[in-house]
């Protein structure tokens, strides 16, 4: 009975590991849309999907839908167009994942109405998506603009 029972359990904890590796695998491929060669890839989100940026680039903070989550990475990738992603830890709990991220690029293309500086840039970010159904449902993003203004040679949007 108690192998039958542990046995169990180990099938039971391969199947949420594998569930956390494929969400784990959803909010990197998220992430990873912003590095400046990507692809935009809609189709791994919920519809009603939402995105909390705090701060947001030009100010304060917002909550933003899918189109416009998409118009902002295809904006990035043109301010920087050799952006790089780098996943720095995942974690996860019951349905959210945690991703620890750095993005590095050179700043090519105009940035809260700046011109372009040719000045290379880094910053990193935690990002934490729920998932539900197999997508992701919502996104909190808190990043470390200040790294990125004082990289560009940049004053603090007022």
């Amino acid at each position: 009975m108690f192998l039958a029972v542990a046995a169990t359990l180990a099938v039971l904890r391969k199947a949420e590991a594998d569930e956390m590796s494929s969400e784990k695998d959803l909010a990197r491929q998220a992430i990873e849309m912003w590095a400046g060669d990507a692809t935009i890839d809609t189709s791994i989100f919920a519809a009603g999907y939402q995105n909390h940026q705090e701060p947001k680039a030009a100010g304060g903070r917002e909550t933003i839908d899918l189109e416009s989550w998409a118009s902002l990475v295809a904006s990035t990738h043109t301010t920087f167009p050799d952006l790089k992603v780098e996943i720095l830890a995942q974690i996860g709990e019951e349905d959210r994942i945690a991703t620890y991220w750095r993005f590095a690029g050179t700043q090519t293309g105009a940035y809260l109405d700046h011109p372009a500086t040719g000045r290379a840039a880094a910053w990193t970010g935690v990002q934490i998506d729920r998932i539900a159904e197999g997508r992701i449902a919502e996104s909190w993003v808190i990043w470390d603009f200040y790294s990125l203004l004082r990289d560009l040679g940049l004053d603090m949007p007022q």
